[in-house]
């Protein structure tokens, strides 16, 4: 039996989910192996991303006609890069980093369809106003931050401290859409409505 082509996304992430949705593509998730998130030495923001995004959409099988969608997004700021906090206090230590300043998002795309590959990377830049203690303090307890890059998520409550973005406000949620469906046109794919499961 042959089976239409699907779109596989190698994360776990419910926001890269929702976004995905939200821009009406039906896809299935497979959650990669744990890859190992480290910046390696001189590494910069946009190869640091590709490169595990890359590795993540590498770590799922699939049909050679499925396109595999892996993705890794970080903070950064004064060239710092910012991944997941380790434990609150380190989450505190992010929020503190970004209070009152400008800051970038980045976010890598790899698209793998057979033998084809396509990596990419988005930026956005977010301003933060300034924070008081409480203020961090009242986030990090509320454990929203633990598994967001940089400590935060746009779309919750580090919403009331953004005043101005510039860029795409997808990316800095977790996937750039506009790119990623214009690598996909790219590969020649085209989602189906429902994607059937597979055996």
């Amino acid at each position: 039996m042959r089976f239409p082509p699907v779109l596989v996304l190698a994360s776990h992430s419910p926001r890269r989910q929702d976004l995905l949705r939200q821009a009406g593509l039906s896809f299935i998730v497979v959650i990669p192996a744990d890859v190992e998130e480290d910046v390696w030495p001189g590494e910069d923001p946009f190869a640091h991303v590709q490169r595990l995004a890359r590795a993540k959409a590498e770590a799922v099988s699939a049909a050679p006609t499925d396109v595999v969608l892996g993705a890794d997004t970080v903070v950064v700021v004064d060239g710092q890069i910012l991944g997941k906090p380790r434990d609150h206090a380190g989450a505190a230590l992010m929020l503190r980093l970004l209070s009152g300043r400008e800051h970038q998002v980045v976010t890598g795309i790899c698209l793998r369809r057979g033998l084809h590959v396509i990596c990419d990377a988005e930026t956005t830049t977010v301003r933060f106003v300034p924070l008081s203690e409480e203020e961090i303090c009242a986030c990090v307890a509320s454990g929203e931050p633990m598994d967001k890059a940089g400590a935060y998520g746009i779309q919750g409550l580090a919403s009331k401290f953004i005043d101005r973005i510039e860029g795409c406000y997808f990316n800095v949620v977790g996937l750039p859409l506009a790119m990623t469906w214009k690598h996909l046109k790219q590969l020649g794919f085209a989602p189906s409505a429902t994607p059937e499961p597979r055996p």
